[in-house]
């Protein structure tokens, strides 16, 4: 990695977080992901072998630490890795300030999507019961996608999970990333048609409070509102 060789507190945080895909993986870290896989699960586009180089990085640079756990091993945040919260959240909300736009298709992947949406769940707000919830993602690549909801965990399948899904939900990927960013609510959404809805009506009227959405969509509700 770069070193500035410069005397300055902007030129040491570069050292650590300036290089390609550094402030994404920091990113999945803030958010909760623990698990290589995890991570590498919400950065499509890098190599595995690049993702283990920039975590090496991380944790040589005290930002992270390597936990040995029942299967294999966790990256846990360090104090000073914690303290980078504030740092990406800053970075999003400038970006959203004076950068965002309206998503295009070509930068929203439905599984890295779901897997965002099973991070930002919020647990007081769910049934007692186990919730199966169908992702049925229309366009140019169709696929379905499953998030398995209780109060202990959100799993993503990619593979039928082998029981009835209680809600599904039908959209077109770039549609729902406009409700998970907040451009929109997810009642605009199947209002105007572009998120379709089915499942027993108690359920349907609970969903929208199942999930926090995205940490900047409420910078983004504030600059387009």
């Amino acid at each position: 990695m770069r070193d500035y060789g410069q005397y300055c507190p902007v030129a040491l945080a570069s050292a650590v977080l300036a290089d390609r895909w550094m402030p994404l993986i920091v990113r999945e870290l803030v958010l909760g992901s623990r698990r290589f896989n995890d991570i590498d699960r919400g950065l499509p586009g890098i190599s595995r072998t690049l993702l283990k180089q920039r975590l090496h990085h991380l944790e040589r640079k005290g930002v992270l630490q390597r936990v040995p756990v029942a299967r294999g091993h966790e990256y846990q945040l360090t104090p000073a890795g914690r303290d980078l919260e504030g740092v990406i959240m800053a970075i999003g909300e400038w970006a959203v300030r004076w950068m965002f736009t309206e998503p295009q298709p070509s930068e929203v992947d439905p599984i890295t999507l779901t897997w965002w949406m099973s991070r930002r769940v919020n647990r007081d707000e769910l049934p007692v019961k186990r919730v199966n919830i169908e992702f049925d993602y229309r366009g140019d690549d169709p696929t379905r996608i499953w998030i398995i909801l209780d109060r202990q965990e959100a799993s993503v399948c990619t593979e039928h999970p082998g029981f009835t899904s209680d809600v599904v939900v039908t959209t077109e990927p770039v549609d729902l990333m406009r409700v998970f960013s907040g451009i929109i609510t997810l009642t605009q959404a199947t209002a105007d048609g572009t998120v379709a809805l089915a499942g027993p009506p108690s359920l349907l009227r609970a969903l929208p409070t199942w999930f926090l959405w995205s940490p900047f969509a409420p910078a983004v509700r504030e600059r387009i509102g």
